[in-house]
C-alpha cells in the first residue's frame, strides 16, 4: 500500500488530464465500449440536467491522516489544499440562498481543517434539515486534539457518515492501512457513548462500504444486515444505516486498476451493469459540489477530474442560481459507476 499521495509521488495520474485520457480513449475511443453519452441518448436522457439544489457538498480540504488505496480524492497527510474561512463563509452565504436541505462536509478528513469547528458552529445556525460530516473514524482517536469531537458532533446534532470498508480487520486494514480497523472500532464506541446510533437519541451514525477490489458492491440491505450483526455481536456497536458506494475509476483507485491490469475488465463490468432506472437517481441532479478553493462542480467525482460546471459562474463568489439550475451536467465514462447495478451516490444505492 502506498504511503504517499499520487501528487507527492509525482505519479502521472495525479493530473486529472491524464486520468481523463483513460476515460476518453482506449476502450471508448475505438468503440469497443459505448460512451456514457451514447447510453443516455438511447434512454432519451440527454442532456442530463439538474432538478434542484437539495444537497450542498463542500470539500474543506484534501489533508487526511490516512492514505487509502481506493481514495478518489488522492487525500493524505502530504496534501496541503485547505479551504479558508473566507471561502467557508461564502459557502454559508450560498447555502442560505439555495435553500438546500442537506449540508455535506467532506475531505480528506474534514476535521483536519483548522477552521472546521468554526464552520460546523456557523453552519449549525443555518438550520439545514440534515447536516453531514464524513469522517474516516480514525481521526477521532488519532490525536488528543480531536478526542473531543464525538461530543462536539453530538452538541451540534451532526449526522456522522463514517467509512468502514468491512466488519473485520483483514479487509479493512488491506484497504486503509495497518491498525485502521482497531482505531475505527474505538471511534465507533466513542460515538455510541454519545448516543450515536442509539434508538431515540436523534443522533444519526451511518457507515459507508466501498468494495476492496475491482468489483461492484453487493446488495445494500443484505450488507447492512451483515454489518449490524457482526459489529453488535463482536464489539457491541450500533449504527443506523449502511451506504454502499461503487468505486469510481478515478485517482488512486484508477491507479490500482491500471497497476493490477483490471482497468478494462472493471470498465466493462460497469458498462454491462448499466441500469437505466438508476439515471433518475444520480446525485448530480440535486447536488452542488464545492472544492476547497471555492469552484463549483456537478459532483465530487467531477471535482477530482477537474470538470467544472457548464456555467459562466464557476466560482462560489460569482454564483448565478438561475444559470446553475439551467445548466447541462458534465459527464464522462466514470459516470457509469453511479448507474451500475442498484446505482451509487454519496447517500448509497439509488434504486
Amino acid at each position: 500500500m502506498a504511503t504517499k499521495s499520487l501528487s507527492a509521488r509525482k505519479n502521472s495520474l495525479s493530473d486529472p488530464k491524464n486520468q481523463l485520457k483513460y476515460l476518453e480513449n482506449g476502450l471508448f475511443a475505438d468503440g469497443e465500449l459505448p460512451r456514457f453519452s451514447q447510453k443516455l441518448s438511447l434512454q432519451n436522457a440527454l442532456p442530463l440536467r439538474p432538478v434542484a439544489i437539495d444537497i450542498f457538498q463542500v470539500n474543506v480540504g484534501y489533508m487526511c491522516n490516512q492514505v487509502c488505496s481506493h481514495c478518489h480524492v488522492d487525500a493524505g497527510p502530504d496534501r496541503k489544499e485547505i479551504m479558508t474561512r473566507e471561502t467557508m463563509q461564502q459557502c454559508l452565504d450560498l447555502l442560505a440562498k439555495t435553500g438546500a436541505h442537506t449540508l455535506d462536509l467532506t475531505g480528506g478528513a474534514p476535521e483536519m481543517n483548522p477552521d472546521f469547528e468554526w464552520f460546523v458552529e456557523q453552519a449549525a445556525k443555518v438550520g439545514v434539515k440534515d447536516f453531514i460530516v464524513r469522517s474516516n473514524l480514525t481521526i477521532l482517536v488519532a490525536n488528543k486534539k480531536y478526542h473531543h469531537l464525538p461530543e462536539f458532533f453530538a452538541k451540534h446534532n451532526v449526522h456522522v457518515v463514517s467509512s468502514l470498508p468491512f466488519y473485520n480487520r483483514e479487509r479493512t486494514d488491506k484497504q486503509r492501512g495497518d491498525g485502521v480497523f482497531a482505531k475505527s472500532i474505538e471511534a465507533l464506541k466513542l460515538l455510541n457513548a454519545q448516543g450515536y446510533g442509539q434508538e431515540g437519541s436523534g443522533l444519526i451514525l451511518d457507515l459507508v462500504y466501498n468494495p476492496s477490489g475491482a468489483f461492484l458492491p453487493g446488495d445494500q440491505k443484505a450488507l447492512e444486515n451483515d454489518f449490524k450483526k457482526a459489529l453488535k455481536e463482536d464489539f457491541d456497536i450500533d449504527f443506523n444505516e449502511l451506504f454502499t458506494i461503487t468505486n469510481l475509476p478515478i485517482s488512486r483507485f484508477l491507479e490500482y486498476l491500471v497497476a493490477s491490469d483490471n482497468y478494462e475488465d472493471y470498465m466493462t463490468a460497469l458498462v454491462d451493469a448499466f441500469n437505466p432506472s438508476a439515471v433518475d437517481g444520480v446525485m448530480c441532479k440535486n447536488t452542488l459540489s464545492v472544492s476547497w478553493d471555492g469552484y463549483l462542480f456537478d459532483c465530487d467525482f467531477n471535482q477530482m477530474l477537474d470538470l467544472p460546471v457548464a456555467a459562466k459562474s464557476r466560482h462560489i463568489s460569482e454564483v448565478d442560481l438561475d444559470e446553475l439550475l439551467n445548466r447541462n451536467i458534465v459527464i464522462s465514462q466514470h459516470c457509469y459507476g453511479c448507474t451500475a447495478g442498484a446505482g451509487s451516490s454519496c447517500q448509497g444505492s439509488t434504486t
